[in-house]
């Protein structure tokens, strides 16, 4: 074997291990970005949706800016003390609800969907237009923890958008209608 044929060989092994390095890295970086898109977050109250869907409250009786608002809103301390001066008293994480509610504070909750800041999303309209929240954001009812289900991104948004009947579907897919 020549030193040129040595070289090209060796060449040849280094950009395929380096193609494989580069294949290696984004497969490793979409996993990791998916993972964080469906991660729940570490939140200050361990709160079940599932146990409040089970006792048969409604999304909107604590999240009722979805029909007035561009977010549905997390609940103030007030509406959860609502009903936990006297439901579920005993119980540790109601303890630490009464705790704000005591301290004037309100709960730090960590926001477990989050849209690109170029975006503008108003509940309202979704919901007036006959979305259920389970569409976007899954069976939260049947969550002990709440985390995100879908990536909401600019193609999952456009599907939902462009299928819908003739008459609608051109005016949801200008951009200006989520893109100020």
């Amino acid at each position: 074997m020549t030193d040129m044929t040595k070289t090209s060989h060796r060449s040849r092994t280094i950009l395929i291990l380096f193609g494989g390095f580069i294949l290696l890295f984004i497969v490793v970086a979409i996993i990791l970005t998916q993972r964080a898109v469906y991660a729940a977050p570490d939140q200050p109250i361990d709160f079940s949706h599932k146990k409040h869907d089970e006792a048969g409250v409604q999304c909107l009786f604590c999240h009722p800016n979805v029909i007035r608002s561009d977010l549905a809103g997390i609940p103030s301390v007030e509406r959860c003390v609502g009903c936990h001066e006297v439901i579920a008293t005993d119980s540790e994480e109601v303890q630490k609800i009464l705790g704000y509610w005591e301290r004037q504070e309100p709960i730090p909750w960590e926001q477990v969907v989050e849209m690109a800041d170029h975006v503008f999303f108003s509940h309202s309209p979704h919901y007036s237009g006959g979305v259920s929240c389970e569409t976007c954001h899954g069976p939260v009812g049947n969550m002990e923890t709440t985390h995100a289900v879908l990536n909401m991104d600019m193609g999952w948004c456009l599907d939902c958008h462009i299928n819908q009947p003739e008459e609608r579907s051109a005016w949801l897919s200008d951009c200006l209608l989520c893109h100020e």
